[in-house]
């Protein structure tokens, strides 16, 4: 289909008076992994409950596929929850079975496809285990391949790294690109910036359940400042000769270092580094550092998310 795969359209929600959506309206597009970010509590397990019908929204429409969440379009769905839910007395194969079966998969189809998906995780060896014997980290890769089992277009996981540990989220990783080369629609929520920076198409970035984002990675990273790292002995001459070029010079954590004063240098919105650079060795500033910082989602996050309670709180 060319339209959204998910969209949300003025979505609110309450829970005994207190807000966890406000107005929240936003869609996914067809093939795309989009990060649905924020804080703990924002309010995203709740917009991605509206978005496939197991809550209803105070007001706004949600849709699937472009029509409203029912049985039949939700085979077409895979969903981690954030709350795990594995049946512990059933062994490992039979319970991705069973969640297979569910979504209209023939037995035979279900029990191949569960078994291939056990090995690609490097889970063969524990096939016919029961679940109740699982680690926390195996237990949440069995509910990953049981969220896929069916090859459902739109998958949807709610915190899927939690519990597994680098080597096991890189995997995951890989195969959240993987389903997304072969045209899924892939809309994944975390708090854990690095997870979306390297996967994301898109990302939608949530605060006290209002969009407070929404557009690509480097678009977000663009709303942070240009800052660089100097280092020089000429301390407050340095801030007198980036006059006009820069939004703040501040004293770096790890100052006093032999080779020179730390400051950190917030450039003015439209100048550039090398403005900067040209600025300092003009006025004859000793510099024995001058590093420009890499900007990152983390702080894009930290940075987006204090600026709104800053505004909630006027």
């Amino acid at each position: 289909m060319s339209g959204p795969v998910f969209a949300l359209e003025g979505v609110s929600k309450a829970f005994a008076g207190k807000r966890a959506v406000r107005d929240l309206s936003f869609a996914v597009n067809p093939g795309s992994i989009t990060g649905f970010l924020g804080p703990n509590g924002a309010g995203k397990s709740t917009s991605l409950r509206i978005g496939l019908g197991i809550l209803q929204p105070d007001r706004g429409t949600a849709r699937l596929f472009g029509a409203a969440p029912d049985f039949a379009v939700l085979d077409r769905v895979g969903f981690l929850p954030e709350e795990r839910g594995l049946y512990r007395k059933m062994t490992t194969l039979a319970v991705i079975v069973f969640f297979a079966r569910l979504k209209g998969m023939a037995a035979g189809d279900a029990r191949r496809r569960a078994l291939e998906l056990l090995e690609q995780f490097g889970l063969g060896a524990i096939a016919r285990k029961k679940v109740k014997t699982l680690s926390k980290g195996m237990a949440q890769k069995v509910q990953i391949i049981a969220a896929i089992v069916h090859d459902p277009d739109l998958v949807i996981l709610d915190e899927p790294f939690s519990g597994l540990d680098p080597v096991n989220q890189r995997a995951l990783e890989e195969l959240m690109k993987s389903l997304a080369m072969q045209g899924k629609t892939i809309l994944f929520s975390t708090h854990v910036m690095e997870h979306a920076e390297r996967l994301c198409d898109r990302i939608v970035l949530l605060s006290e359940g209002r969009k407070i984002f929404d557009g690509g990675v480097g678009e977000a990273l663009q709303t942070l400042p240009r800052t660089v790292q100097v280092r020089t002995s000429a301390g407050t001459g340095l801030a007198a000769a980036l006059d006009g070029l820069v939004h703040s010079v501040e004293a770096c954590d790890s100052a006093g270092r032999e080779d020179g004063q730390c400051w950190q240098v917030a450039l003015a919105p439209g100048r550039d580094v090398q403005e900067v650079l040209r600025a300092c060795v003009e006025a004859g500033v000793p510099l024995s550092a001058f590093e420009p910082q890499k900007r990152h989602l983390h702080d894009v996050f930290v940075h987006l998310v204090d600026q709104d309670k800053v505004r909630e709180a006027r």
